[in-house]
């Protein structure tokens, strides 16, 4: 059975960082992409950062520049560094493996 588990999301103010976890068990990790998305109140779910098996990646326009996604294959574990946080940011973020499975997510709440 596929299980993703977030954490490190929380509360900080305008311009601080926070780095999200995700760790991954039950499936070969080093070949899946992996991605982080998420749902501020009362909007749809975005994509934020992607990676690919071979380190690749991508970004949400809004986040280009401030949010670094990586990987530790040796660890089964994907990250988000977010710096210059803005109260925008505010969500649950979700980690996605190979677009099937998803974490239950975490909250980031960004104070102004």
């Amino acid at each position: 059975q596929v299980q993703l588990v977030e954490s490190g999301g929380g509360l900080v103010q305008a311009g601080g960082s926070l780095r999200l976890s995700c760790l991954v068990s039950g499936t070969i990790f080093s070949i899946r992409p992996m991605s982080w998305y998420r749902r501020a109140p009362g909007k749809q779910r975005e994509l934020v950062a992607l990676i690919t098996s071979d380190g690749r990646t991508n970004y949400a326009d809004s986040v280009k520049g401030r949010f670094t996604i990586s990987r530790d294959n040796a660890n089964n574990t994907v990250y988000l560094q977010m710096n210059s946080l803005k109260p925008e940011d505010t969500a649950v973020y979700y980690c996605n493996a190979a677009v099937s499975y998803w974490g239950k997510g975490t909250l980031v709440t960004v104070s102004s």
